[in-house]
Formats: structure tokens, sequence, C-alpha cells
């Protein structure tokens, strides 16, 4: 017995033990294919066609065991890595013409994928899984027909009724855009049915408003460069392919090395599919501008920059705006593989990348990615190839900076940032001799404006003296001041101020390490201006006292002034008399406008002491929209900081909201699933008692609705603020010149109304919420039409 039992045992053991290794070796041969399929097309000694045959034999041969890994990877692959696509069509293709039931499995599972991509509202991925069903034609994996059926029903859509613009207008773009790779086979095989596809997307194209367009225009002028619509432009693009009959130079075709074998397959046809019909809750890609920088004309000697409405500008742009969406996060490698692009031979490789970069970052409404990321990969890109990037990086900011006038103000700022980034990773140095025309024109003039703000960042990014020596003496004017505080109460004539007693004995009492309550008690006697030639009583009544507002808080920012540390140190330390003071949407403007006329010198300081003053809840954000847009700072309308101060008091609004947001979301779905675990877990005991103590109580959800409510509330409150005041400064200047019979469109003007512009595009997820509330209220029908046109603009875009 005992005999038998041990050689039981040992046989389990074994049996186990042989059961883990095959489970090791099936993942390592899946891991094997998974590597064979990522990397088919890369550098090899071999060709890619011997390659490509290799790699269908060896997945034949496991088509058994890991079917369903197979086609995951393919389908993924083709999606992930859009470039490669012609490759895995061809690798399908052979596999098709070995196993025929694995190429209708194929055809399922794509299908099945680009449905789920359409239902998800994943739009670039569904895509590139039609541009992947479009090749699989050129492979004889699909039939002609089939893929015409499908493309006529995704143009269908862009014919629906009672649906946004940009839902038709991608279904119109991702036929468009797979049209280069399939518009040969379907010309040879289906010309009628193509050419009534073509006209069907004429038609659409020709009676589509372009309200939205000159909103996402990064100059607003088409002159030496026509700024054109990106359906226009694509649909140019293809009419110029279909009279150079379908035959375009770029995309790599590697089944036709195979077309004896290819041509022998079956084909499948594709099942029916219909698209999902509009959600309203569904988001869709907005609009874009293409960016065009240089022309042919730009390029020197060398290979020739292919025309704006050739088919393979196209082509390498979006090859390139993959190539950053895969290694964005890398900046090093992303530079590398930009410089590795597999067409470089035949085209000016520099121009096409440096283009493609700044498209990205003056991309409207927002870029893609963080501003810093682009110039990263550009200083990265200057390193590699130091004998032609940094030449063409000038030559593009030369082209830029000549062009200034008309840019749009958003993509203005972000000039600005990455130029200041840029030239402080190159020691600053610059030929600013170049541009000394620009001291001869009015300060608030486009080109001068940007030098000032440049130098403004450069400071952020060094130190005064710094600036001043890398500057030429005739750039004096433009030079930031230096960032000190201008603290009243120790200027001469201080003595003459009401406050500056006070303020010495604050400053006695702050540097002992005083409590709160004993600054407050400094404070307490000081009178109150507002209440002159009052009772002391009506004087205690008063809504807030802007002398003790005024010496508080110069005095306790003074003191901190060494750094940002001190300034946030004082301000925790002192937040209790902050909060006594600012009880009033008042008392909070008197309290930021005594910071601006204390740090006026050091913009940047102004811009973190009002976030920290919104962080710790010591100023409301409708008091911040209501400060910038007041009198004093009218002077201010052209400078930079004003609006970096606007925008991240909107940010900081908009995070609030999108937190609370997502706290019920979170709550509303733990009390769901407690609720629906309670009918089915009556026996569970201890476990069901921590479930209940997770479980957030109803009055707890209530609260939290209620808070969500307030919050949205202010946040409408704050847009109404921003854009009213936009309005009634718009509104006075032009009024102002009609009395005067001057000529409105000044640079004041430009700058202003292009601010307008910028509030609607980058906060225009949250402001599209209010749209018919501002409609109704604010953007009404007598307003004058160049401010009206803005707010009709941004409806348009997501119309």
């Amino acid at each position: 017995m005992n005999r038998r039992r041990a050689h039981e045992e040992e046989d389990g053991y074994e049996r186990l033990h042989r059961k883990r290794r095959r489970v090791s070796e099936n993942q390592e041969i899946e891991d094997r294919l998974e590597s064979l399929i990522l990397r088919v097309g890369e550098k090899s000694s071999s060709s890619l066609e011997s390659n490509l045959e290799g790699l269908a034999s060896v997945l034949e041969a496991d088509l058994s065991t890991f079917r369903v890994k197979i086609l995951r990877i393919l389908t993924d692959c083709a999606i992930r890595m859009p470039e490669k696509c012609t490759i895995y069509a061809t690798l399908v293709g052979l596999l098709n013409a070995k196993n025929y039931n694995f190429g209708g499995e194929f055809v399922d599972y794509i299908v099945k994928t680009f449905k789920e991509n359409l239902k998800t509202g994943k739009w670039n991925a569904a895509r590139y899984c039609l541009r992947f069903i479009s090749d699989l034609v050129n492979c004889h994996v699909l039939a002609a027909s089939s893929l015409i059926t499908l493309l006529e029903s995704l143009v269908d859509c862009a014919n629906e009724d009672g649906v946004p613009q940009v839902r038709r207008d991608w279904f119109v773009f991702a036929v468009l855009s797979a049209l280069p790779w399939v518009g040969r086979e379907l010309y040879e095989k289906k010309e009628s049915q193509l050419e009534h596809l073509l006209v069907t997307i004429e038609v659409f194209l020709n009676k589509r408003s372009k309200k939205h367009w000159p909103a996402l225009k990064v100059w607003s002028t088409d002159t030496p460069h026509l700024q054109e619509e990106y359906l226009d432009c694509l649909w140019a693009q293809i009419k110029k392919l279909r009279q150079d009959n379908w035959s375009e130079k770029h995309i790599p075709r590697p089944y036709l090395a195979f077309d004896s074998i290819l041509c022998e397959a079956l084909q499948h046809t594709l099942p029916s599919i219909q698209p999902p019909p509009h959600n309203d809750n569904d988001t869709y890609p907005m609009p874009r501008v293409i960016f065009r920088m240089f022309d042919y004309t730009d390029c020197p000697d060398g290979p020739v920059l292919p025309g704006a409405h050739s088919i393979e500008r196209f082509l390498i742009e979006e090859h390139l705006h993959n190539i950053i969406e895969a290694y964005h996060l890398e900046r090093k490698e992303c530079a590398a593989q930009l410089l590795c692009f597999p067409y470089k031979a035949k085209i000016p490789l520099e121009y096409c990348i440096v283009e493609v970069i700044f498209a990205e970052l003056f991309n409207l409404p927002r870029p893609r990615y963080l501003e810093i990321c682009y110039g990263s990969i550009l200083i990265e890109l200057c390193k590699l190839q130091p004998s032609s990037m940094p030449q063409v990086l000038a030559q593009a900011t030369e082209i830029l900076f000549l062009r200034i006038d008309t840019m749009n103000v958003a993509c203005f700022d972000r000039f600005v940032n990455w130029f200041s980034y840029h030239l402080s990773n190159f020691q600053y140095r610059w030929s600013w001799e170049d541009w000394e025309g620009c001291t001869q024109l009015d300060l608030d003039h486009p080109k001068p404006r940007f030098i000032r703000e440049v130098l403004g960042k450069c400071l952020r990014l060094s130190y005064h003296q710094r600036i001043k020596d890398i500057t030429p003496e005739t750039f004096s004017a433009f030079v930031p001041l230096k960032p000190e505080p201008i603290y009243k109460y120790s200027m001469e004539g201080a003595a003459s101020l009401p406050g500056t007693e006070a303020a010495h004995q604050l400053v006695v009492c702050v540097r002992n390490k005083c409590t709160p309550e004993e600054a407050l008690n400094v404070l307490r006697e000081l009178p109150n201006p507002l209440r002159e030639g009052e009772q002391p009583a009506a004087a205690q009544a008063a809504p807030h006292n802007p002398l003790k507002i005024d010496v508080f808080v110069q005095t306790l920012l003074n003191l901190g002034s060494k750094s940002i540390s001190h300034s946030f140190a004082a301000i925790s330390k002192f937040h209790y008399v902050f909060k006594i003071l600012a009880e009033s949407e008042e008392a909070q403007i008197c309290i930021l406008r005594n910071v601006w006329e204390l740090w006026q010198r050091h913009p940047q300081m102004v811009c973190v002491l009002v976030d920290k003053m919104l962080k710790t809840q010591i100023v409301e954000c409708s008091a911040v929209a209501t400060w910038l847009f007041s009198k004093e700072m009218a002077p201010y309308f052209t400078h930079g900081y004003l609006w970096e101060v606007l925008h991240l008091t909107i940010d900081k609004m908009n995070k609030h909201v999108s937190k609370l947001s997502g706290e019920l979301q979170e709550a509303r779905e733990a009390l769901a699933r407690a609720d629906s675990s309670s009918s089915d877990s009556e026996d569970e005991g201890g476990s069901k008692k921590k479930k209940d103590q997770d479980k957030p109580t109803e009055e707890a959800v209530e609260r939290m609705e209620e808070r969500l409510e307030a919050a949205h509330m202010d946040q409408k409150r704050l847009f109404l603020i921003v854009f009213q005041r936009f309005i009634m400064i718009l509104s006075e200047h032009l009024v102002r010149c009609d009395t005067d019979a001057r000529d409105p469109v000044t640079h004041w003007y430009r700058s202003t109304i292009g601010r307008l512009q910028q509030v609607f595009l980058v906060h225009h997820e949250q402001v599209q919420k209010y749209s018919s509330t501002l409609e109704t209220l604010l953007f009404t029908q007598d307003l004058d039409p160049h401010i009206l046109d803005v707010f009709h603009q941004f409806v348009a875009l997501t119309a």
C-alpha cells in the first residue's frame, strides 16, 4: 500500500510538472509569434518578401493552436502601426491563399473590431481599420464590390439628417483617407461605382458649412500659403490622384511581389456593416485647418517638396504625425525615428519634420501633447542633425516672425513659449540685429510685442542681468524690468501714507514670529477709508477695509519676497488673516490689486501667487476675472501674463467641477453595486458588514449632487463674467472709434478679439455646455457682427 501511494504521489507531481512546462512552452511560442509579427518589415539581412513568406509559413503551422492569438495580434498591429498596413495586408493575403477558412475568420474579426471602434468612439482606430480592410482588396482577400458597398454605406452616413456635421465629416474623411491605398484597384475593377461614390462626396463637400474655418486658422490671411480646411485639402489631393490615374509614389506595396500567389486565392465578401446611430453623448474629432509653412521654393537644392495638393504630401505628413504619436513620450527615440523616415532620400526631410512639428504645436483649439514635448523633440533633432536641422529651424523662425502680424493669438503665445525655451537651451544666442526694424514700430504691434514677450519668458528661465547682456542696446525698451517688489511703505514719501506706521509695526510683529491673531491686532485700529466721516459703528459694518488689506498684503508678501517658497510659507501661516480680510468679492479684488501693485515688475510671481490664493480659497475665480477686466488693468491687455492668469483661473474652476463630477459618478456606481450585491449576499456575514461600511449613504450622494450643482453655477457665472466683460470693452472701443471716425481695427482690438476667441477655443468643452445661455443673455443679434462672428464660429466647431 505504501509503495503504491508513493508511486501515485510521484505520478501526480510529474503530471503537474508536465502541465506547467506545457503552459510555459505555449507562452514562449506565443511571445515568439508576437515578436515575429511585430518586427516584420524592420531592417533585416533578408528581403521583406522572404521574411513575409517565412512568417506566413510559421503562422500557418501554428494556426491550429494559436488561431485567436494570431487574429488579435495581426489586427492590433495593423491598427497601431498604420504605416505597416500594406505589410500586414500582404501577410493576411498569403495566409488566406494557404488557408481559406482562416481568411474568412480574419475578415470577420477585423469587421467586428471596426464595429467595436465605431461604437466606442475610437475614431482613429476605426479609420485605420477601414484602411486595412481596403488594403485587403489589393491582396485578393476581399472582393472589390464588397468594399465599394461598405464605402457607400459609410458615405450615406454623411447625408443623415439631425446629426452633427462633425459626425458626417468623419465618415467622409475616413473614406477619402482610405482611397490612396485602394483607389487604383477600384478604378480598374469598379470604375463607375467609384465615380458615383466620388460624386456623392463632392456634392456633400460643396454644401457643407465651413463657419468654423476662420477660428482654426493659424494665420488670418491666405498669403503666401492657403490655410485650407482639412476635408477641402484632402479632397483636392484625391482629385489630383484621380487625374494621375490613382498612381502614387509613396505607399510600399509588398503584395505586388506575390501577385501570382495571391491572384489564385479565393476572395471573401464583407458582411453587412451598419454604423451605429448618433448618440448625444458621442464626441467626434474636431475639424482642422492644414498648416502650411514651406513650399518647394523654401527648400535648397535637393529633393523637391511635394506640392500642397499632391497625395504624397498627405501620406508623408500623416506618417510623421504617427511617428510623433507613437514616440512622443521618449523625445530622443522620437527624434531618431523621425530622422529614420523610410523615404528620406525622396523628400527634403528636415523641412517636412519641422512643418509637421509646428503644425502639431499650433493645432487649434489645443495641441495634442504638452507644448514642451515639441520643444524638446526639436532640440533632440538639432543635436542629432547639427549640420542641417538648426538652419531649417532658424529659417522656420524667420518665416513665422515675418508672418506674425496675422497670427492667431493662441499660436502667438505658443510661438513665444517655444522660442524662449529653445533659446534657453542654446545659450540665448540669436541674430537680434536682423529684427532691429521692430524698434521703430508701435509697442503694441505684434513684432515688438513678440520680442518683449520672448524676453519676459527668457527671464523666467534665466536672470535679469543675463537677459540684458544678450540683447543689443537698441532693444533696451523690450528688456523686462528687474523683477523686484515695489513696497510703497518703504519708499520715499511713505511717511505721509495713512498705513505706514501700522505697516512698520506689522514688520516687527511678523519678524518676531507673531500669531495670526496678533497680526490682526496690529491692523485693528486702522480707519476704513470707505467710511470716512461716519460713526464708528457704521465703519464696523463696512463690507471691507481696503487700508487693512493694503497694509497686510503688501507688508506680508514683501517680507516673503525672497523666493516663491518664502511667499507660500507666509500665505500658509497667515491664511486665517487672509480669510478674515477676504470676506467679500470686493475685498478679494482689493487683495489682488495689492498683489499686483507690489509685484507688477515680476509677472511670474503674480501668476504664482494668484494660483496659490485660488488653491487656498483666499480668492474666488469670479473675483480674479472681475479684477483682470477692471479699468486699472486695461493698459496691460496686450501683455501675455494677464491672459495666463485668466486661463489658470478658468482651468482651476474646470478642474474643480471635473473632480466633483468624478467623485459623484464613483459614489453613484458604488451605491448601485452595493444595492445589487446586497440582495444576493445575505449569507456572507463579515464581508457584507464591510461592504455596508464602504457604501456611501443616500444623504452623502445628495450632498455631493448639491456641491456639484453649486460648482456648475459658479462655473457658469465665471464664463458669464468673462464674456460680458469682453463684450463691454470691445463694444466701448468700437463705439469710441465710430464717434471719432477712426479705424477700429487697431493692434489692441485685434489682440483683444483674438483673446476672446482663445477663451472659446481653449475651454470649448466647458463653454459648450452653456452656449444656449450665452446666446440668450450675451451674444444676441443686436451685438456688433465682429464680436458675434467669434461666437458663431465657436458654435460651428461641434455643430
